[in-house]
């Protein structure tokens, strides 16, 4: 066992979360309440066993805190068409801020300046939160180094790329490697003719799922979602498409049904994620799904081990969820 110990080697040992071991540690009681007794025991047990003492400046820093968490989001999140996609994210963060005992504050007073929503403006109140979590698809690296530089206490829901050199807090969804398991599935059933439909630069995760296709298939087709993308993948004998946005995968196997062909038999549609935006019809598509309220749980344990001063990995990648689906299937003929 090494001499410095830390939460996150208790958490393991005693095979609970972080945040049960914080709330042990620190008797909040309106929230460690609700820990079974025989949990704590564990903890506690494990705690004897190793010798953990709690770093007194962490605690220290813990008795500072205000108990209130902030939560910014770069794009409005409710109401609205994405109030679907994000409400995963918003559960998980609510559901884990609850079992710290602290309250959230949605900043919504940021304006909108040249299409974008940005945290540091002349009345922004981040210093009334303890730390903030960061949601959005795209956040400027201006404005994360900014955070970093000023050694603002913040994680960001979603890989970050680090803006010169400065490390950003994440818990991100591993794109890369779920998308790269899914081509390789479709490569085996036979299809050798694939592509890639979707922006593949901007946000991380465009680019993380384009790296993952990328890493299976170097030779495949990168369309962009328009119009006439269908045509397209038609012209070169696709059989098999993987398509960034859930949305936009059912609108592409519509489509494609609406032309007379049979989806997965004549085209196989696979969708890297969840919908941004509603879908009709009750497809199950094969592909993944993303670990949005499981990030954003994470993201708060996180926020929390840096607010109570833990030596901790900054940047987490949770895998995602593979799907079956039956929108992916052997192409005719082989």
């Amino acid at each position: 066992m090494s001499e410095r110990l830390t939460q996150r080697d208790i958490a393991r040992l005693a095979r609970v979360s972080q945040t049960t071991v914080s709330l042990v540690l620190n008797n909040r009681t309106a929230a460690s309440a609700r820990i079974p007794a025989e949990t704590r025991d564990r903890v506690l047990k494990v705690i004897r066993e190793t010798g953990y003492v709690a770093d007194p400046l962490a605690r220290r820093l813990l008795q500072q805190r205000n108990q209130i968490l902030g939560v910014f989001t770069y794009e409005p999140v409710f109401p609205s068409a994405s109030a679907d996609f994000y409400h995963p994210f918003l559960s998980g963060i609510e559901e884990s801020a609850e079992e710290l005992g602290c309250d959230l504050l949605l900043f919504t007073s940021a304006p909108v300046t040249d299409g974008r929503r940005l945290v540091f403006h002349d009345n922004n109140r981040l210093r009334i939160a303890d730390g903030s979590l960061l949601l959005g698809r795209r956040i400027p690296a201006e404005e994360l180094s900014r955070l970093v530089t000023e050694k603002y206490p913040f994680v960001s829901v979603g890989r970050r790329d680090n803006p010169d050199g400065i490390l950003v807090p994440y818990v991100g969804a591993d794109y890369t490697t779920a998308t790269a398991t899914v081509t390789a599935r479709a490569l085996e059933l036979g299809h050798s003719q694939v592509a890639f439909v979707g922006p593949g630069e901007g946000a991380e995760s465009s680019a993380d799922r384009l790296r993952g296709f990328r890493q299976v298939a170097p030779r495949g087709l990168h369309l962009k979602p328009e119009r006439e993308v269908l045509d397209g993948l038609l012209a070169v004998g696709v059989t098999a498409v993987f398509v960034e946005d859930l949305a936009d995968a059912a609108a592409l196997a519509e489509a494609a049904r609406q032309r007379g062909l049979d989806v997965p038999g004549d085209l196989s549609v696979v969708a890297l994620g969840d919908a941004s935006r509603p879908v009709e019809g009750d497809d199950d598509y094969s592909g993944f799904h993303i670990p949005r309220k499981e990030m954003g749980r994470r993201a708060v344990g996180l926020l929390d081990a840096v607010l109570s001063g833990e030596e901790v990995d900054l940047q987490q990648l949770l895998p995602c969820e593979l799907v079956d689906g039956s929108t992916l299937s052997k192409p005719k003929g082989s």
